[in-house]
């Protein structure tokens, strides 16, 4: 494997966790109190939605940095998958506003929606593998890595 393959498969995750990593856990650092405030409005108590926002960047820093290493990658990933489809339910609702085709807050909050759910089949992605035959790899040891840098990958 050259250099370039690995940095290219590199890229390609850091890609993936961009969003989370440096950005969306920064918000999280920098603005808590309003992190805190936007959990409160989804689960509508000041105590859930702190340990709400502790967990969701435990979730950020960690998970990402395991994809990023490739340190137990696939479950990191299917954990991420997770926390995609969450984060949709819970801060995207687009079926509450009611304006969906007029075009107003409805309709950004679907587009959010799926693209956190998009995120959630490039996480699987690196979970599963792109075949049904690489699917087996997992469900037989979830806490493997997928070895991203190393010369032959793991199935």
């Amino acid at each position: 494997m050259t250099s370039l393959s690995v940095a290219i498969a590199f890229l390609v995750r850091l890609l993936l966790v961009l969003l989370f990593l440096p950005f969306s856990a920064l918000d999280k650092i920098l603005n808590f109190r309003g992190a805190v405030g936007q959990a409160k409005q989804a689960v509508h108590a000041t105590a859930p939605a702190v340990v709400l926002i502790l967990l969701g960047l435990t979730v950020e820093i960690g998970m990402s940095a395991c994809i990023l290493t490739g340190v137990a990658d696939r479950a990191a990933a299917f954990v991420m998958a997770g926390y995609c489809g969450v984060t949709a339910l819970l801060w995207k609702p687009f079926w509450k506003p009611g304006d969906f085709w007029s075009g107003g807050k409805g309709r950004e909050l679907f587009w959010d929606f799926l693209k956190n759910f998009a995120l959630a089949g490039g996480f699987l992605l690196i979970t599963f593998g792109t075949g049904a035959s690489t699917v087996e790899g997992f469900f037989g040891d979830p806490l493997a890595s997928s070895h991203p840098y190393a010369k032959t990958p793991l199935r």
